[in-house]
């Protein structure tokens, strides 16, 4: 098992010129132990550096559904998806304390930095998985220049840390994370503390719309 992240902070970080193979295009489970999962998707194409964006899938879910979500346009666009599995049935975060999965990933990103260029890094996730991505991408803002929220819950960033974009969808009918008390109080909350926020709302429920995704990665990889 990886070691334990204490705070919510990340140690990995990119490397100019990584000492090791890159990996091949497609995907791939990385060997981070036992009870650690994550999967890694490299777009076609030759080596370069490339942005990377790390997604964390919703309650009960799995790195699988991450990828079915938003894999197929983000190797569209050149980058890598890094998919985390969390090691319960949700997020340590919103189990009850930063730990486990913070620990998983930082694993998995030293694995991903030691093998493949990266260019910038960004964090996304839906559900639970957004407030996951929330809370670490603000506490990790030296790493990641923007965070993408698909239907989020709440965001509770253990120390922030530098000041990445933010990019929040919500849907006006969800019945799972209602928008008044989840969506839009974060959006409000943010935006009060300074952060760049993009905000869509959408007529519909618990869901990520396609086109949203394509908004996200959009407002991402655009020049800041």
């Amino acid at each position: 098992m990886p070691r334990r992240a204490g705070g919510g902070r990340l140690d990995s970080r990119p490397v100019p010129a990584p000492a090791a193979q890159p990996y091949p295009p497609g995907e791939r489970a990385l060997d981070l132990g036992p009870h650690a999962r994550a999967r890694l998707l490299v777009p076609p194409g030759e080596p370069a550096p490339r942005p990377l964006l790390v997604h964390f899938h919703g309650a009960g879910g799995s790195a699988a559904q991450s990828l079915a979500s938003v894999g197929g346009p983000a190797t569209a666009r050149g980058a890598l998806v890094l998919a985390p599995t969390s090691t319960a049935s949700t997020w340590d975060l919103v189990a009850g304390g930063l730990g486990r999965d913070v620990a998983v990933l930082d694993a998995a990103l030293a694995q991903v930095f030691a093998r493949q260029p990266v260019s910038r890094v960004a964090v996304g996730g839906f559900s639970d998985g957004a407030s996951y991505a929330l809370s670490l991408g603000l506490a990790n803002g030296d790493l990641f220049d923007t965070v993408l929220a698909f239907s989020p819950g709440f965001v509770a960033a253990p120390g922030p840390t530098g000041r990445p974009r933010v990019w929040i969808s919500h849907g006006t009918g969800d019945r799972v994370l209602p928008i008044d008390r989840c969506g839009r109080r974060v959006v409000r909350d943010l935006t009060g503390s300074g952060y760049d926020v993009t905000y869509e709302e959408f007529d519909g429920g618990h869901v990520v719309p396609p086109g949203l995704v394509d908004a996200a990665l959009d407002t991402w990889l655009r020049p800041p």
